[in-house]
């Protein structure tokens, strides 16, 4: 079983399903649409996503792309954030401003998942 908060083993459970589908001869790929975490990985092309998502793409066989995580938050304080958005820093942002920025971000998240579906196979 598989808990919701922090630290539960759901980002190595997601590794684990894309490993299989993948196995099963089927085309996956990771997506999670916000991350707060100071631990990113780089794609190809220079953006940063979170490591938990690259970990996923490796498992599903897939070239880590920036679409996979649109949203990326990296804590700078108790209630800061750097905010990332398709893998390109844009801004920092507080607890309270981010919850006006995160529905302006939505249709970013929205298109990152809608073309991340139209790869090839997915």
């Amino acid at each position: 079983m598989c808990g919701a908060t922090s630290n539960a083993g759901k980002s190595t459970v997601a590794a684990g399903l894309c490993r299989s589908w993948v196995r099963a001869g089927l085309s996956v790929a990771p997506f999670k649409a916000q991350n707060m975490s100071n631990h990113a990985a780089v794609t190809t092309d220079g953006g940063e996503v979170g490591r938990a998502q690259a970990m996923q793409a490796l498992a599903a066989r897939v070239a880590l792309d920036r679409r996979m995580n649109p949203i990326l938050l990296k804590p700078s304080s108790a209630t800061g954030s750097h905010l990332v958005v398709l893998g390109d820093e844009v801004s920092t942002t507080d607890a309270h401003r981010y919850g006006s920025t995160s529905q302006t971000l939505k249709p970013v998240v929205i298109d990152a998942f809608t073309s991340l579906r139209g790869l090839d196979g997915i």
